[in-house]
C-alpha cells in the first residue's frame, strides 16, 4: 500500500487562486496510486512569481524565461533511503496565462502540471516520441481518475504546446 502523500506547500506569492493543500495532496496521491511499490511519498510544491520562475529556469535549464513547471528530483546519498521524491516549482503567472489562453479551468491546468511534474520526479520523460506518448497517456489516465478532461484532446490548444518542462 502506498503511504499517504506528504506535501510541503510553499507560496512565494500571495494569490487566492493558488491550489489548496487538500487539492495538492489529492493530485499527488492520484499519481502515487499508479505506482503501488513506490515508497517515496514526500514532495515540496512551491508557487513562484515570474522573476523566480525565470531565474530558476535560467540557472537550471539555461532558458532565460519563466516556465510553467520545473521538477527537481531528490538525489539522496547512496545507501540512505529517504521518502523524499523532490520539488515541483510552479510559476503562477505562466500557469494562469496558459489556462486563460487554453480556455481551461485554472485548477485543472494546475492539476495537469502537478501530475506532469510528479511523473518527472518518478523518472518519466518525454524526450523521445515513444516516451512522450507513454507519459501523456499516463497523464490522461491519472487526470481521468480525478474527473479532469484530456488536456491533449484535439479541442484543447495545448495539444501543440511544448512548454512542459523536463525534469532537472
Amino acid at each position: 500500500m502506498t503511504p499517504a502523500p506528504i506535501v510541503d506547500r510553499q507560496a512565494a506569492l500571495s494569490d487566492r487562486e493558488l491550489p489548496a493543500q487538500a487539492a495538492l495532496e489529492n493530485w499527488v496521491a492520484a499519481v502515487l496510486a499508479r505506482f503501488p511499490g513506490e515508497t517515496r511519498h514526500e514532495v515540496t510544491v512551491r508557487f513562484v512569481d515570474a522573476d523566480e520562475g525565470q531565474a530558476l529556469n535560467r540557472d537550471y535549464r539555461g532558458r532565460d524565461k519563466p516556465t510553467n513547471v520545473l521538477s527537481f528530483p531528490f538525489d539522496g546519498p547512496p545507501g540512505i533511503a529517504l521518502p523524499l521524491l523532490g520539488d515541483l516549482v510552479l510559476c503562477h503567472p505562466v500557469v494562469e496565462r496558459e489556462a486563460a489562453e487554453q480556455s481551461k479551468r485554472l485548477e485543472h491546468h494546475y492539476a495537469h502540471l502537478v501530475v506532469h511534474g510528479m511523473l518527472h520526479l518518478l523518472g518519466h520523460d518525454h524526450l523521445e516520441d515513444e516516451e512522450a506518448e507513454a507519459m501523456e497517456q499516463l497523464e490522461r489516465d491519472i487526470l481521468a481518475d480525478l474527473g479532469i478532461a484530456d488536456p491533449y484532446a484535439a479541442d484543447h490548444p495545448e495539444q501543440q504546446d511544448d512548454s512542459m518542462d523536463e525534469r532537472l
